[in-house]
C-alpha cells in the first residue's frame, strides 16, 4: 500500500516551504514595523513604555498609523496561518508540480503586496483588495481542491 506523503512531489513541497519561510520572515517583521511606527509616533500602549520615555507621556491606543499596521498583522495572521495549513495539505492531492509552485508564488507575493500598499505605503483600493484576493482566491482553490481529492 502508499503512503500519501510518498506522492508528494519534491519540486513543489520545496517550494512550499521556501515560501512559507518567506511568509514567516515577513509575518516576523511586522512587530518591529510596530515597534518602529509607535516610536516615530511616540504612541506607546503600555504604561511602563510611556515611563520610559517620559513621565507626561500616556498611553495611546489609538494612533492611525500604528493601528494600520496592527491590521495588517491581524489580516496576515487570519489568511497566511490557514494557507500554511492548506498549503501542506494541497501537496497531498498529488496536483501538478507546476501549478502548485506558481500557486504558493502568487499567495507569498500577494500577502507581501497587501502588506507594501497597506501598511508600508498606503495606496488606495482597490489596490489593497487586489492584494487581498491574489492570495484568498489560491487558498480557496486549494481548500476546494483539497476537499474534493480526500471527500470519499
Amino acid at each position: 500500500m502508499t503512503n500519501v506523503f510518498d506522492t508528494i512531489n519534491d519540486a513543489a513541497l520545496r517550494s512550499y516551504v521556501f515560501w512559507c519561510s518567506v511568509l514567516v520572515a515577513k509575518m516576523l517583521l511586522m512587530s518591529p514595523l510596530t515597534s518602529f511606527n509607535r516610536i516615530r509616533k511616540m504612541a506607546f500602549a503600555s504604561p511602563e513604555d510611556t515611563r520610559m520615555i517620559s513621565k507626561k507621556l500616556v498611553p495611546k491606543y489609538d494612533d492611525p498609523d500604528v493601528e494600520r499596521v496592527r491590521r495588517a498583522h491581524q489580516n496576515d495572521l487570519e489568511n497566511i496561518l490557514p494557507f500554511f495549513v492548506i498549503g501542506f495539505l494541497y501537496l497531498l492531492t498529488n496536483p501538478a508540480p507546476w501549478l502548485a509552485i506558481n500557486l504558493y508564488r502568487v499567495v507569498a507575493a500577494s500577502r507581501i503586496l497587501h502588506t507594501i500598499v497597506y501598511a508600508v505605503i498606503v495606496i488606495p483600493q482597490p489596490a489593497r483588495f487586489l492584494a487581498f484576493m491574489g492570495a484568498m482566491v489560491p487558498t480557496a482553490y486549494m481548500t476546494l481542491q483539497t476537499i474534493l481529492y480526500f471527500v470519499l
